[in-house]
């Protein structure tokens, strides 16, 4: 199974379309679940520590979501980046060696907790690029689908 752990509500119409879209085209190889958790207000007023609090915040909520055994993958601007070949090989690594779910985690807009971090059993920098929390969802939902298609020797564009 495949998760992908996000924090925040989509709010675009246009944007759930496209998870929905990609959701769909997942789920004709593997079953996937979306879970979105809480986020926390974080004003451009808050303090560093305000700030850290914000996260930690989320980091537990994000946290207890995730069951022991998952194999988790989380986006993280300090993470290395992973191309799409190697995503699929790290999906295929994960189901051989017996991991039955993995789960994709997108943080807060401020970033994740330290918890979290430790948690993760990979870090994937997505790009150098920044990008809205809710649109990389749509990016990573298109990249396990590539994945998918490449591990089914399957063609789609380059």
């Amino acid at each position: 199974m495949i998760r992908l752990l996000a924090c925040g509500k989509l709010k675009e119409s246009w944007m759930k379309e496209g998870v929905s879209e990609y959701a769909k085209r997942i789920r004709g190889y593997e079953k996937l679940e979306l879970v979105e958790v809480k986020d926390e207000k974080a004003p451009e007023s808050n303090s560093l520590s305000e700030n850290e609090a914000v996260k930690k915040i989320e980091g537990e909520r994000i946290l207890k979501q995730i069951k022991e055994g998952e194999y988790v993958i989380l986006l993280d601007l300090a993470g290395k980046p992973i191309d799409s070949v190697k995503l699929s090989e790290t999906i295929d690594s994960c189901h051989s060696s017996g991991k039955s779910t993995i789960t994709f985690v997108i943080g807060g807009t401020l970033g994740v907790s330290e918890e979290l971090i430790r948690r993760a059993d990979l870090r994937w920098k997505l790009s150098d690029n920044t990008f809205p929390h809710q649109l990389c969802r749509i990016i990573v939902l298109e990249q396990i689908y590539r994945a998918f298609r490449i591990l089914n020797h399957e063609p789609y564009h380059k």
